[in-house]
């Protein structure tokens, strides 16, 4: 895969990765301390633009004063923090007119700028008000998880959960700025760390075998917060950088992004898009899934399967659907459900479904009108299986 284009700015510590798309191409921030640079960056993009700040009450609590302090500092105006509440329930219809309500009513005009500050569920919702209010109102994506910075910060998918499946409303629109400060990761739960990993790791399997590998070398340092910790964040977003600048809209090549993804977004929904199971924690199952799929495909062997499944396990990951919470629960035990729930992913074409699976580690592929009896025949093969 290509690289993007890759700068060092303001010191050697913090590296600039550009997404090129064209006359929407936008950098993307990476090192450790960055949010006190936040309202001079907006200054030198957007001169006399207001801004509003939409978080949530955890993040609040830790990164909203220091988000305003660096405003304020570099003289940029900014309206009311909209604060909604924690967790995937915020990415609602109600809670979208709620933040689009917001964001008229504080006065953010066109030529202003939305703040997503949070993780993947702030920067969906905040992104998706800022496509809608004023038929599009630009925004810079400030993630503070994980997950968000190495994966849903990056690449302009905005959007809500529908209560028939996850992410069904939504748009592609761009940020204009994504600014990872690594150091607020410090404030996460392990539990929410380990579920961001997931995504860290997808990058490795789906299409570069030496970053996986290094993962399996390195994933103490990551979570401990040494260097290790900046390498991968800005691994994966080159790798999501590059693919994105090919692949905008998901016409082919950005599919590959959704390794274990329609497996992992199928668990949400039946777990009702709650706390019982994280995103990563789905898509960290749904990747064991995908590969045990590959090998009864006969596209990758059993002890490939061990090696992504022991990787996952290692860091504390779940990777069988009996490692989910009351996994027989809301239809997680039936395979009928899960099916079905699979026939809303995105990836849907005409009825047939299509997953992301694995040729080899390191190599995802499309794999086009797979047959739902084989699916069906699988996860009830899975279900069966004894807990641990």
């Amino acid at each position: 895969m290509p690289a993007a284009a890759e700068t060092k700015s303001r010191s050697d510590d913090t590296t600039m990765l550009e997404v090129g798309l064209g006359a929407r191409s936008y950098n993307i921030a990476i090192g450790r301390g960055l949010l006190p640079s936040l309202g001079e960056r907006i200054k030198a993009l957007r001169p006399g633009a207001r801004t509003a700040i939409v978080t949530d009450r955890t993040v609040a609590k830790h990164w909203l004063a220091p988000a305003m302090d660096a405003l304020q500092s570099a003289g940029v105006e900014a309206a009311q923090p909209i604060i909604v509440e924690d967790g995937e329930g915020s990415k609602s219809y109600g809670v979208l007119e709620d933040v689009s309500e917001g964001l008229i009513a504080a006065k953010i005009e066109r030529n202003d700028l939305v703040v997503a500050l949070g993780g993947g569920v702030v920067g969906d919702l905040a992104g998706f008000a800022s496509a809608i209010v004023r038929r599009g109102v630009d925004f810079v994506q400030v993630p503070t998880s994980l997950l968000a910075q190495v994966d849903s910060s990056v690449g302009g998918k905005t959007g809500i959960n529908s209560p028939k499946g996850k992410n069904l409303i939504g748009a592609f629109h761009q940020p204009i700025l994504v600014l990872a400060d690594t150091a607020v990761l410090d404030t996460l739960s392990p539990r929410q760390f380990r579920a961001g990993y997931a995504e860290v790791a997808k990058y490795g399997l789906l299409g570069d075998l030496g970053f996986f590998e290094w993962l399996e070398k390195n994933h103490d340092g990551i979570f401990s917060g040494n260097t290790a910790r900046e390498h991968a964040v800005a691994a994966s977003c080159r790798a999501k950088a590059g693919i994105v600048a090919r692949d905008e809209f998901e016409t082919g090549e950005r599919a590959l992004l959704n390794l274990g993804h329609t497996f992992g977004h199928a668990l949400e929904a039946a777990t009702g898009f709650s706390d019982r199971l994280f995103h990563g924690e789905g898509v960290a199952v749904g990747m064991t899934l995908a590969a045990e799929f590959s090998a009864r495909r006969g596209m990758i062997s059993q002890n490939d399967v061990a090696r992504v499944q022991a990787h996952l396990a290692a860091v504390g990951l779940p990777t069988r659907l009996q490692d989910i919470a009351g996994f027989t629960q809301e239809g997680v035990g039936d395979a009928d459900a899960l099916l079905s729930l699979m026939f809303q992913d995105k990836k849907v074409k005409r009825g047939k479904l299509t997953f992301i699976l694995l040729e080899q580690l390191g190599r995802a592929v499309i794999v086009n009108d797979v047959d739902p009896a084989s699916v069906r025949d699988f996860l009830s093969e899975k279900l069966s299986q004894k807990p641990n």
